[in-house]
């Protein structure tokens, strides 16, 4: 074969006795995926109509649910594909370009999440200023700076191993992430240091930043009435749900890709699905059932339909 990094044609190898089970596996998951855009289109429909919703927390919420989307329709077309071939492969550079989006999109949900934390933060320990400081200028900033700055980091080692030889052409997965790192002959040190950084500023610090906010709220609504902990409580707990879910998806990535050798091919399977199926799907799900706001025009939104 030849071992022109950008003529390489690699074979995914983590499928499951996929001849017996392709035309399963396909209506399951595009079933999965329709779900996956229309529930999130839906709300995100409903804050842009509705006017009683252009507030920077359902924008940030819009953002986060466009962005599961993208992250959705990153991996689904390929995996819909691939379940329907005969051979399951994809050439480097289109699997470096999944690699791409894939984590771009993965840590914009962070630097989103983390916006949002400090949304609710200013709205409870500083309501008299949050109209000053959360104006439409940090709103567009930050959501800017949420797809940008994930970008700038992980295009870097993109770019760098486009260049590199490849020794090995299997993937041990149903899509690229970061096993592709185990295919190159030599993986250079500072790369690999790199990408350490670029976990700690685009996941490990946008996760701090969250837990303090969350801190501060909770010492600031253990003094405050019971109004003041009712509304941290309905905006805040969605938030949290979704923080918790998608750190375990996280966790998930991270196991298959640092101890792929200890997993049987069915486990790293099963796991692989669950984080392009839970985190997507149950993002609609909790901001829709535990925003208030949204949860009431959602209902108006079904009973139209049911009376037409």
């Amino acid at each position: 074969m030849n071992t022109e990094p950008n003529a390489t044609c690699l074979t995914f190898g983590g499928h499951v006795e996929i001849d017996k089970y392709r035309y399963l596996y396909f209506t399951i998951m595009f079933t999965m995926y329709i779900l996956i855009i229309c529930s999130n289109s839906s709300i995100v429909c409903l804050i842009v109509i509705h006017r009683s919703l252009h507030k920077p927390m359902y924008v940030f919420i819009a953002a986060l649910l466009l962005n599961s989307v993208f992250f959705s329709t990153v991996i689904y077309p390929k995996l819909l594909m691939d379940f329907l071939s005969e051979k399951q492969t994809i050439s480097y550079r289109a699997c470096l370009f999944q690699v791409f989006f894939f984590y771009v999109s993965a840590c914009t949900e962070f630097l989103l999440l983390s916006a949002m934390a400090f949304d609710r933060y200013v709205s409870i320990c500083k309501p008299l200023q949050y109209p000053t400081i959360m104006g439409r200028r940090t709103v567009n900033t930050l959501l800017v700076l949420a797809w940008l700055v994930p970008a700038c980091h992980i295009a870097v080692p993109v770019v760098r191993n486009a260049n590199l030889k490849l020794c090995s052409f299997t993937l041990k997965g149903i899509f690229c992430n970061n096993t592709v790192q185990s295919l190159p002959c030599a993986n250079s040190r500072a790369l690999l240091m790199y990408g350490a950084a670029v976990m700690f500023n685009v996941t490990l610090l946008p996760m701090l930043l969250i837990l303090f906010t969350y801190a501060k709220i909770l010492v600031v609504v253990y003094w405050s009435c019971g109004e003041v902990k009712k509304k941290a409580a309905q905006t805040c707990l969605p938030h949290l749900l979704v923080l918790i879910n998608y750190s375990c998806l996280l966790i998930y990535d991270l196991i298959i890709v640092r101890m792929e050798s200890d997993f049987s091919q069915t486990a790293r399977f099963v796991m692989t699905l669950q984080i392009v199926i839970y985190n997507p799907l149950l993002n609609p799900i909790i901001y829709g059932l535990k925003m208030k706001e949204i949860s009431k025009h959602l209902t108006l939104l079904f009973c139209q339909v049911k009376v037409s």
